[in-house]
């Protein structure tokens, strides 16, 4: 099963051309953030967010199966946590789509719409990194979302693996990992949607499965509806390629395409139907997902193998 965990609503889009674009990629599951960044739409118009989580829930119930929705709000609005719990409740929209924008992950006045989407079993996804239209980045440091943990149990993909700040999204999302916590357990995984530019997507990755294993992460195409199957496949192929160059092995791949993603909708996660109208099986992963498996080097870390896919570097907890 292939999961897409970051695909853009415009508005524009009706239920039946998402999932034909799906299809046509080969895509099993879209989760679709609600429209926020078209125009009629803004972070700044909580009421355009609230007819955008309609339109979204609107999608979601015609294809249940195969759709997926995550709300939008801006925390620094009043009615923010009140706007999220609505969007579950009425809507059926199973998630949210935080962007700091003029606001920190750690600001006190934001934690209440975090600590709704706690109580309400919401999975978050948060942009981290750079922006691309030259906003400001500074407020999305993969860093400044540790501040999270003080809601247990809130689950969170923090996307682009938070480039070019990777290696210190690694190091957040290295510490359950380090404490023991399973992957499907932790408060952090990372889409690998595609912040970094092509250069360093290869390095990115790379580096990520070297220290997390595949087990946190994520595929996302963070395109934008509507869209032809064909652009989704272009985007799923960039991420065939680079999992060649990497020479991951099927199990590896499985659970980049699925079984992360899989993880942290949870109960949300919908089972999609075949042409018979039988349950598609979920894909399941004999990677070791528990525990830090013992290795003893890493061969030629620098060229095109990776003696340790699947099996994160073994480090020793230290306080400090």
């Amino acid at each position: 099963m292939i999961i897409d965990a970051h695909i853009h609503c415009t508005g524009d889009e009706d239920a039946d051309g998402v999932v034909q674009a799906l299809d046509e990629a080969g895509i099993d599951v879209g989760v679709l953030l609600a429209p926020f960044l078209s125009p009629g739409y803004s972070l700044d118009d909580p009421a355009s967010l609230r007819r955008g989580h309609a339109h979204l829930g609107r999608l979601v119930r015609a294809h249940p199966d195969r759709l997926v929705g995550l709300a939008v709000v801006d925390p620094r609005s009043p009615d923010a946590a009140q706007d999220l719990r609505r969007a579950r409740e009425v809507e059926g929209l199973a998630g949210v789509k935080l962007v700091p924008t003029g606001w920190y992950p750690y600001d006190e006045a934001v934690q209440p719409v975090f600590a709704t989407a706690c109580e309400l079993d919401m999975p978050v996804l948060c942009h981290s990194g750079i922006f691309i239209d030259g906003r400001s980045g500074r407020y999305c440091r993969p860093a400044f979302f540790e501040a999270l943990r003080a809601h247990p149990g809130l689950r969170v993909t923090l996307a682009h693996l938070g480039w070019p700040w990777t290696d210190e999204a690694i190091a957040v999302g290295l510490i359950d990992l380090i404490n023991g916590v399973p992957p499907d357990q932790v408060a952090f995984r990372f889409d690998i949607s595609f912040g970094p530019p092509p250069p360093y997507r290869l390095e990115v990755l790379r580096r990520a499965i070297d220290v997390l294993g595949p087990g946190l992460l994520q595929f996302g195409s963070d395109c934008f509806l509507p869209c032809s199957g064909g652009h989704l496949a272009e985007r799923r192929q960039w991420v065939v390629d680079l999992m060649s160059a990497l020479q991951l092995d099927e199990p590896a791949r499985e659970r980049i395409w699925s079984g992360t993603a899989a993880a942290w909708l949870g109960r949300h996660c919908p089972t999609p139907r075949g042409p018979n109208g039988q349950s598609r099986t979920r894909a399941t992963s004999s990677v070791r997902l528990t525990g830090w498996p013992e290795i003893d080097r890493l061969d030629d870390p620098d060229g095109p193998h990776l003696a340790s896919v699947g099996r994160p570097l073994r480090l020793v907890p230290r306080c400090c």
